[in-house]
C-alpha cells in the first residue's frame, strides 16, 4: 500500500513541479501576468507558503525513499546448526537443482523454480527432451537426482520434485545425400 501511495505522491509532485515550471517560464517571458493582479498580497503569500511547504514535505519524503536501505532481503532458506546459523539463497538452490538435472542424459534447456513450505522444498523443473529418450524414465531420473543431490549438498529436506516437459527438441542432424 505504501508503494502505491508513494507512486501517487510522486505523480502529484511531478505534475506540480511541471506546472510551476511552465508558469515560471511563461511569467518570466511576460506572456502571463503576475498573480498579484488577481489576488491580494496576504492571500498570495499564504497560497505560495502552503504550496512551498507541501512541495518541501514531498521532497523530504522522496529523498528519504531514495537513501533508505531496502528492508526486503534476498529470499533465503535459514537453518540452525550446533555451530550457528546458515542462510542459503533460493538462487543457490535453483542453481544446484539445474546442476543435478543437467547430469541426466536427454534433458536440455532446464529451468528451476523453488517454493519453500513447512514440509520442505518444492522444486519444479522445466525441461526440453532430446529426441529418442523415454520420458517416464528420464523424469524419474531427474526427480531422484535432484532430490538426492539437493538433500546431500544442502541438508534441506526436499518434499517434492515436479518435472514439466515443455517440448521435444528436434534432431538437427542432416543426412547427406549421395547420388
Amino acid at each position: 500500500m505504501a508503494k502505491i501511495l508513494d507512486r501517487f505522491l510522486l505523480f502529484i509532485y511531478s505534475l506540480s513541479i511541471g506546472i510551476i515550471s511552465v508558469f515560471a517560464i511563461l511569467r518570466l517571458s511576460d506572456l502571463v501576468p503576475g498573480l498579484g493582479e488577481y489576488l491580494d498580497a496576504a492571500t498570495l503569500q499564504i497560497t505560495l507558503l502552503v504550496i512551498a511547504a507541501v512541495l518541501f514535505l514531498l521532497s523530504v519524503r522522496f529523498f528519504y525513499i531514495s537513501i533508505r536501505r531496502d528492508r526486503s532481503q534476498i529470499p533465503s532458506i535459514d537453518q540452525r546448526t550446533e555451530y550457528g546459523d546458515i542462510q542459503i539463497s533460493v538462487e543457490t538452490i535453483e542453481n544446484l537443482c539445474l546442476k543435478a538435472a543437467a547430469r541426466i542424459r536427454g534433458a536440455k534447456d532446464l529451468k528451476a523454480r523453488i517454493r519453500v513450505t513447512e514440509a520442505g522444498l518444492e522444486i519444479m523443473i522445466r525441461a526440453v527432451v532430446e529426441g529418442d529418450v523415454s520420458i517416464p524414465s528420464m523424469t524419474t531420473d531427474i526427480q531422484k537426482q535432484v532430490h538426492d543431490y539437493l538433500q546431500e549438498t544442502t541438508g534441506i529436506p526436499v518434499s517434492n520434485v515436479a518435472v514439466y516437459i515443455a517440448n521435444v527438441a528436434q534432431s538437427t542432424t542432416v543426412k547427406s545425400r549421395v547420388e
